[in-house]
């Protein structure tokens, strides 16, 4: 079954560290995507979320508005980040590794999610709906994301 990603209700959000000290939390607010979802063989299940990159979201407009420059997704030249499904492997009936190609800046570079189904349910207005959470880390700088800036006390800026 094809399933439509409600961004009302789904968000794509990160943190990385700053100043040595700190975490700073964001998210994209513009996504959109589908997931083909096999409930009888989930390893065929497949994805695909495009991310408007200009719609990070840190609470600070200037933080923002340098994340959106040429130093970091220069979202002039590469509007859009993307996340493509190659495979899915089973942990157990709730878990499963999800191994894609994420392209930032016009670089694909493969990752693994570690996913979670939260299950089904039927909506007060009788359409299904399906709850997934997904969670990575990797490094920015693979994908070209290389600025920073060298802290008096020791350290940089930008985890």
């Amino acid at each position: 079954m094809t399933w439509t990603i409600d961004s009302a209700h789904s968000r794509i959000d990160f943190k990385v560290r700053h100043m040595m000290i700190s975490r700073v939390r964001g998210e994209f607010e513009g996504f959109e995507g589908t997931i083909d979802f096999n409930e009888e063989n989930p390893e065929a299940t497949t994805i695909d979320v495009t991310i408007d990159a200009a719609s990070i979201n840190t609470r600070a407009e200037d933080r923002d508005n340098h994340l959106r420059s040429e130093d970091f997704l220069y979202v002039e030249k590469y509007p859009e980040i993307r996340f493509r499904s190659k495979r899915v492997e089973l942990i157990d009936e709730e878990h499963a590794r999800l191994t894609g190609d994420l392209t930032i800046r016009g670089e694909s570079r493969e990752v693994e999610l570690d996913v979670k189904y939260q299950g089904m349910a039927k909506s007060p207005w009788g359409t299904m709906s399906a709850g997934f959470s997904a969670t990575t880390s990797f490094n920015r700088k693979d994908w070209g994301l290389q600025w920073n800036q060298a802290l008096e006390t020791g350290g940089v800026l930008v985890g």
